[in-house]
């Protein structure tokens, strides 16, 4: 009985863990900004919404898992999972470059929510900064992805002076959650964790306090 608990457990974990997969954070996001401030993409029709909303899916998710997905197959690294510290240094790049362009590329745009760029900025500081920190420890990327996601609610909620703790609670719960399943299919540590929390939710609040 033990055994099937814990088999559930781990499954649960990898479900969590997919789903809620630092990549989808900006996706999630950008929907989450698409649902509760719809004015801000005032000035351009629905299709054209549609097509941004699937630019920053690509983007930030879909580039940058194709592009680990080809250096696993091309055997520069030796799990898409990224389990060392070595493999994960030209993923890290990757995904920075990426994010750079999306930050970009919110600068440019006047008829979409001016959130987006310190959060575009905010994910980018933070693959920067997990990068430098990735030569000393294995940083939780999952942890980080987790701590942008509340902070930017939060900045959100502060910048538009619109309450949003209804969904602050949920982001806080998921959280939880994609901690708490890191520490049951993976060899983080807890302090790995808490600092890719804490570096996460510090990086979106130096962005906000720069750009905003």
């Amino acid at each position: 009985m033990e055994g099937r608990t814990a088999n559930w457990l781990a499954i649960g974990a990898h479900l969590i863990s997919v789903i809620l997969h630092p990549l989808f954070i900006p996706t999630y996001i950008f929907l989450f900004l698409m649902q509760v401030v719809p004015y801000e993409f005032a000035g351009i029709t629905s299709w054209q919404l549609t097509l941004r909303f699937f630019s920053c899916f690509w983007y930030t998710a879909f580039f940058p898992a194709i592009a680990i997905f080809l250096l696993w197959r091309l055997q520069f690294i030796q799990s898409i999972f990224l389990k060392t510290q070595k493999e994960r240094i030209v993923p890290f790049i990757i995904v920075m470059f990426f994010y750079w362009w999306m930050y970009y590329l919110s600068r440019n745009f006047t008829d979409q929510p001016i959130v987006l760029r310190f959060f575009y900025m905010g994910i980018f500081l933070s693959t920067v900064v997990g990068l430098i920190l990735n030569s000393y420890f294995k940083i939780s990327l999952h942890g980080m992805g987790a701590g942008g996601g509340v902070a930017a609610l939060l900045l959100f909620s502060w910048y538009y002076a619109i309450p949003l703790w209804p969904y602050l609670a949920i982001a806080v719960i998921l959280a939880g959650l994609i901690a708490s399943a890191r520490l049951v299919i993976s060899d983080h540590s807890n302090r790995e964790i808490y600092i890719g929390l804490m570096m996460g939710i510090l990086c979106q609040a130096l962005s906000y306090i720069f750009l905003a």
